[in-house]
């Protein structure tokens, strides 16, 4: 029987579990019921269970046979602050919060493999089932990492994987090197002087200035990047004031700057406290810049997206896998535990629908076979039960 037919006998009760987790969302670092249903899983299938990594992170540790190697497998557990809008029968119970990134499908997918590879014992190693919490900009990786999940949990390489809508079921999608951004946000405080609003001369006006440097900030990427160095730097918010004839004291403007490389990461800090201490002088003001790096960019190794991309074709055959996939200015904190231990992350097919973090998203649960069954045999390929030690 292939991995996927295995997987596909107890698909109903996964699905009920995904649609379970989905009813039920919790923001990163508070998935306390969702960390308890992984945890009482894993243990009811024979899996060693780690409670509280980084906070509200699971771990289960699964060995077969005498083999040293160990693989570890991680999947997301948070929801994001986000009114549903889907009308599904399990819609979110939460009041503003939902799991419109499809982390429930990924946990499930997860779950998927560790109840497989716990029934089937067909490689000769360890498997660590890496259940983080917080990935949506909260910190849980860092997190898990800081309670030191590798010292704990030793892994030789690691694998990861997100839904993709837009692309088929059945479809993987993965590239060496850079596959996601980087991501940063900044914050820059503009000071200048208040003055009533009939009285412009007076003042030291911070949102003149403030406005000045958001259209600046555009320079950045179009005139200090190479052309070959993709990058984002876009303003969100721009703040100022509280009535309609008061010049402020201060104005701020917020935003998030997107790379794929520590490098350009830099350009873009030094170019925004560049930009906006300079066009600040212009006016008389002063500008601060707080740049906090959120994300690091995600960069397959290539020694494991070949692997990777070959336990996919396994699956469902060379043609159902895009091993070029062009990289995404989306962000994905399970670049941290990547540049820890060598790794590579994949797209797996979700079909048509709404788009991530859009209130009409729905996971598809016809994908999870598809990804749980990729994480088992990735396990199965990287340390095959006949091996010898």
């Amino acid at each position: 029987m292939s991995v996927l037919d295995h997987l596909r006998g107890f698909l109903e009760e996964l699905t009920a579990i995904r649609q379970d987790l989905h009813a039920h969302p919790e923001l990163g670092l508070e998935e306390h019921r969702t960390a308890e249903l992984v945890a009482r899983k894993l243990a009811e299938w024979g899996i060693e269970v780690h409670r509280g990594v980084g906070r509200t992170g699971v771990v289960g540790v699964l060995r077969s046979g005498n083999g040293r190697q160990a693989i570890g497998l991680r999947a997301d557990m948070d929801a994001l602050p986000i009114t549903e809008a889907t009308g599904l029968p399990y819609s979110s119970r939460t009041p503003g919060v939902m799991h419109a990134c499809g982390h429930d499908g990924h946990t499930t997918m997860l779950l998927g493999a560790a109840r497989y590879l716990a029934e089937t014992r067909a490689f000769n190693g360890t498997v660590n089932f890496i259940f983080q919490p917080g990935e949506e900009g909260i910190g849980g990786a860092l997190a898990m990492l800081e309670d030191g999940l590798f010292e704990r949990f030793p892994c030789d390489a690691i694998f990861g994987m997100h839904n993709r809508t837009g692309m088929e079921i059945g479809r993987y999608a993965i590239r060496p090197g850079p596959i996601a951004a980087g991501g940063a946000f900044f914050d820059i405080v503009v000071s200048g002087r208040g003055a009533h609003g009939a009285r412009p001369e007076a003042s030291i006006d911070p949102v003149l200035a403030a406005c000045h440097i958001t259209a600046a900030l555009q320079s950045i990427v179009a005139r200090n990047l190479r052309p070959a160095d993709a990058a984002v730097v876009s303003v969100t918010k721009v703040i100022g004031g509280d009535a309609y004839n008061v010049i402020p004291q201060t104005a701020t403007i917020s935003g998030t700057a997107r790379f794929f490389s520590n490098e350009v990461r830099d350009q873009i800090e030094a170019g925004l406290k560049r930009v906006a201490e300079g066009v600040a002088a212009g006016f008389g003001a002063t500008a601060t810049v707080d740049f906090r790096l959120i994300f690091a960019p995600t960069v397959n190794d290539p020694a494991q997206t070949d692997a990777y991309a070959d336990a996919a074709a396994d699956l469902v055959g060379e043609d159902s896998v895009d091993r070029d996939r062009l990289p995404g200015m989306g962000s994905e904190d399970f670049s941290f535990m990547m540049e820890r231990v060598p790794g590579a992350y994949i797209h797996v097919g979700n079909g048509e629908g709404a788009q991530a973090h859009h209130p009409a998203y729905a996971f598809n649960d016809a994908a999870i076979p598809y990804g749980s069954a990729l994480y088992a045999r990735i396990v199965e390929r990287r340390m095959p039960k006949d091996a010898l030690e």
